[in-house]
């Protein structure tokens, strides 16, 4: 059975900055939402935790590309994270979480899980 998800309203457009990430809350926890405005897609959701460090600080990395692959490198132990798989490019075992994100008129969607209590409903 797959699991139940929704798209949730997490920021507006005006909140992003070009090249840059901002940290939004979500029912499945801290996210990093980056806009990349050369590139297409421009909108990459990830986990704002890194996961070396426990830290929520990855919406303040420094972003950039590496091979052509979008990333962002941790900005406590300078770690890269693709913005399109969440994989650590120095630590294969490594990986975040990423999100499906979607631009809705002024509004920036993610998809994230559905609250337990919606799940046990349907």
């Amino acid at each position: 059975m797959k699991a139940r998800t929704r798209w949730d309203s997490v920021c507006k457009v005006e909140d992003l900055v070009p090249e840059s990430g901002v940290a939004v809350w979500t029912e499945d926890g801290p996210v990093a939402v980056f806009y990349l405005p050369h590139r297409l897609p421009a909108l990459f959701a990830i986990s704002h935790t890194d996961p070396f460090s426990g830290s929520n600080v990855l919406a303040r990395g420094i972003t950039g590309d590496i091979k052509g692959e979008p990333v962002v490198a941790s900005p406590l132990y300078k770690q890269h994270f693709s913005l399109v798989t969440g994989q650590c490019l120095e630590d294969q075992d490594v990986s975040i979480k990423t999100y499906p994100v979607l631009l809705d008129g002024d509004r920036i969607r993610l998809e994230v899980p559905a609250a337990q209590s919606e799940t046990a409903a349907a």
